[in-house]
């Protein structure tokens, strides 16, 4: 059965983004850049595939990946409505009535698609954001990818933006690189 994956990267104080959405404070840079372009080549966006030289790089972990509509945005407002071309595409949003054909609108229960995607043949299901998504599919995530960068912001976009429930989960895998960030890979205990 695939697995459900929140991929993303966050601060030390368990944000995603900026109060305004932004993450460049974020660093993809040296050798952080090197290992997520090695092991997670998938999540480039599609506009940034050539230039990285993934054009031709098989697909290491995820075929699909799902997001809401603020982690949407950003490609939307730079012109880009397809950002992940080379994946299934799933939006989930209320307020989204169309977009580019290769991205399906999901507006009722994104648990039920999750559960469906599941059943389905293929490689593993990118969560990629946000907040209240990640809140909303929290008893389908499987695992944990997380890419904890040192910085503090103080408000955000949370990791998990919803109502408290404990949820458990054990650290299986820790990378730590030079310039302080740590990747720890958690599954659902």
């Amino acid at each position: 059965m695939r697995k459900l994956t929140y991929y993303v990267a966050a601060t030390l104080d368990g944000y995603i983004a900026g109060p305004d959405g932004s993450y460049d404070f974020l660093p993809f840079e040296g050798e952080i850049r090197e290992a997520i372009l090695a092991e997670y080549p998938e999540t480039m966006p599609a506009h940034v595939r050539g230039p990285f030289g993934l054009t031709d790089t098989p697909h290491r972990h995820f075929d699909t990946v799902i997001m809401g509509r603020g982690a949407y945005e950003p490609a939307l407002k730079a012109g880009i409505t397809s950002p992940y071309s080379h994946l299934r595409q799933y939006v989930v949003s209320r307020t989204l009535t169309s977009a580019d054909p290769e991205v399906e609108i999901v507006a009722e229960d994104p648990a039920a698609l999750v559960r469906d995607l599941k059943k389905q043949d293929g490689l593993d299901i990118w969560l990629a954001g946000g907040g209240k998504l990640a809140a909303a599919l929290r008893d389908e995530i499987d695992e944990l990818v997380i890419k904890r960068n040192p910085v503090v912001i103080g408000t955000g976009i949370p990791l998990f933006d919803g109502p408290f429930a404990p949820t458990g989960f054990l650290p299986i895998a820790h990378r730590g690189f030079d310039s302080g960030v740590s990747m720890i890979t958690y599954t659902r205990k």
